[in-house]
């Protein structure tokens, strides 16, 4: 399997996404744009949640991930807090801007608690790396980001325009600033 085929089939499968604004996309349009066959596809992807697993983790990522840098502060405690900020911030603007991709990312990484945890992996590492914590173990980060699941997780995207959410994030924050 070349990598750079997986990608174009990654890449072409979100661009249909982007293009019709429905994730009722099938294999067999995918393979069509690509000009290759149905069954093609599976040399790539074991089936179509592996596919669908990949196009979400591959756009979360590029999405929300690479937006969310880690800006200089007087500590490593107030860096943490700024980046934290931004995070929520990138996944509530997603949900805003891009229902589609917020939806299929929401079926295929989010409700899957395995995929969710590899994709948070570089974020857990982001957070090690502010932190000063050893990068080996992400347990800590882990459970400094699982404190704010309530501005992560689709469950409660309901409740991230109201008025009150930097107030909530704040609130979070205070109880966990002093244990990080």
């Amino acid at each position: 399997m070349t990598q750079s085929t997986r990608d174009k089939i990654i890449q072409t499968a979100a661009d249909l996404i982007d293009q019709t604004g429905s994730t009722d996309i099938t294999l067999a349009q995918i393979a069509q744009e690509l000009g290759m066959t149905h069954a093609a596809l599976y040399k790539h992807f074991k089936n179509k949640q592996a596919l669908w697993e990949a196009v979400t983790m591959t756009w979360f990522s590029q999405t929300i991930l690479h937006q969310v840098q880690p800006k200089p502060a007087a500590t490593p405690t107030e860096q943490l807090h700024t980046w934290l900020w931004d995070l929520v911030n990138a996944k509530k603007q997603t949900f805003n801007t891009n229902p589609p991709m917020f939806d299929l990312n929401t079926r295929y990484v989010d409700n899957n608690p395995l995929v969710l945890r590899a994709v948070l992996q570089p974020a857990y590492q982001t957070i090690n790396t502010i932190m000063g914590y050893p990068t080996t173990d992400t347990q800590t980060a882990e459970a400094i980001l699982s404190a704010f699941a309530t501005f992560m997780l689709p469950n409660f995207s309901s409740t991230w325009n109201l008025p009150d959410y930097q107030q909530r994030f704040e609130a979070i924050w205070q109880l966990m600033a002093a244990s990080v």
